[in-house]
């Protein structure tokens, strides 16, 4: 074989990585995400039932995934669906509420003026998009958002697009839980104690690499120092509450939100949890479900009590900040390419300043700073950059 034979294969036998061969698998997850979190916007209106939200997210992704990648590759059909359970977190409720219809709170419906998360994911052959955004149920840019309300917001978006910034090629995650901080202190707000963003690749949405957000001081000592590197994809989430130290607990909301740990192996005693964890397999393979999606939820349950008893499945706890406090989330998807920070999921629906009125403002010049910074350089700006630098050197 000659040298330029050599040459020309070379380019078709290098193996692409995760990020570059499967970024219009999270794009079109990040799509149908999307498109479900415009109907759910719509649709959270005063009088609006929680759950009826949850159910009809839920069936808005099966549909949408079920639309697409269809055709079977190898004689092997592509896994799609949810990849994170629709969930409808209201006020001082953190995060996971999803209830059942047997549940005590399942009648919960949405008032005027409540500060609501609308949490989702989809996932094509187990690219996963997850997206989460916050609204207050009747504000309009007649009558914004004000008050605590209008900080823990105007906090919660800032500092997710300051994270945007910071999640890039050779930053460390310790960078991000800085910021977060210290933007959500300029609306006088706290990150939400302990909550984590992770790395994610394929069927994997809690990889190693992880940022922490307001840890405590034990959370500090154990955590792992990470940097960020080429071809990594995160799901970042961002929680701050208006509360006086952003710690939250659980309350007598009942968990239905599980997922299967890949790292544990045990072997289940009962039959009846053996058949569950195979259901659990069969319908959402590694990714976070709902008990409502098992064929009988009070069997469904009793079978997945041994499980989470081994850490064979770890459950998602609803949890709340104290009375009378709000919490407002976002969650993104971002892929860390060659050319830069590539966000896969779309920017709010909901969310813009006009909606939003608050009297404090961020007063740190270096998060001021990277804020006006766009997501990744533009091929010109690059190229002037280095035409400058090798000016600089000449002379």
């Amino acid at each position: 074989m000659s040298d330029t034979e050599k040459h020309v294969e070379t380019p078709v036998e290098k193996p692409r990585s995760t990020a570059e061969a499967d970024i219009t698998k999270y794009k079109a997850a990040a799509d149908i995400v999307n498109a479900v979190v415009k109907k759910l916007v719509e649709l959270s209106v005063e009088g609006a039932k929680v759950l009826d939200l949850c159910v009809e997210g839920d069936k808005l992704i099966e549909e949408g995934t079920g639309a697409v990648y269809n055709k079977s590759v190898k004689g092997v059909k592509v896994s799609k669906g949810l990849a994170f359970p629709t969930s409808v977190s209201v006020n001082n409720c953190v995060a996971h509420f999803s209830p059942l219809a047997s549940d005590p709170l399942s009648s919960q419906t949405l008032a005027k003026g409540d500060v609501v998360k609308l949490h989702v994911g989809a996932h094509i052959d187990g690219f996963a998009a997850i997206s989460a955004e916050t609204i207050v149920v009747g504000a309009s840019e007649a009558d914004p958002v004000t008050g605590k309300r209008a900080d823990v917001l105007k906090a919660a978006w800032t500092a997710a697009e300051a994270a945007m910034r910071l999640v890039k090629i050779g930053n460390k995650n310790w960078q991000v839980t800085d910021a977060v901080s210290k933007v959500a202190a300029a609306w006088d707000c706290k990150p939400v104690e302990g909550m984590l963003s992770c790395q994610q690749s394929q069927n994997v949405i809690d990889g190693k690499k992880r940022i922490i957000l307001n840890p405590s001081e034990s959370q500090k000592k154990d955590f792992e120092t990470a940097t960020f590197a080429e071809n990594e994809v995160y799901g970042i989430d961002i929680l701050i509450s208006s509360g006086e130290d952003g710690k939250a607990r659980v309350e007598e909301s009942r968990t239905t939100i599980y997922q299967r740990d890949h790292n544990v192996t045990y072997l289940l005693k009962s039959k009846v949890s053996r058949a569950v964890f195979s259901e659990v397999q069969k319908k959402a393979g590694t990714f976070p479900f709902n008990v409502r999606v098992l064929e009988d939820e009070k069997r469904g349950r009793l079978g997945l009590q041994e499980a989470v008893q081994h850490s064979l499945v770890k459950p998602y706890e609803v949890i709340y900040t104290p009375a009378n406090t709000f919490v407002a989330a976002f969650h993104f998807t971002i892929a860390l390419l060659s050319a830069g920070p590539a966000l896969l999921t779309h920017p709010p629906v909901w969310y813009k300043p006009e909606l939003v009125k608050t009297e404090k403002e961020l007063e740190d010049e270096e998060l001021k700073d990277l804020l006006t910074k766009k997501l990744r350089e533009s091929k010109k700006s690059k190229k002037k950059k280095t035409e400058g630098e090798g000016e600089a050197e000449a002379k």
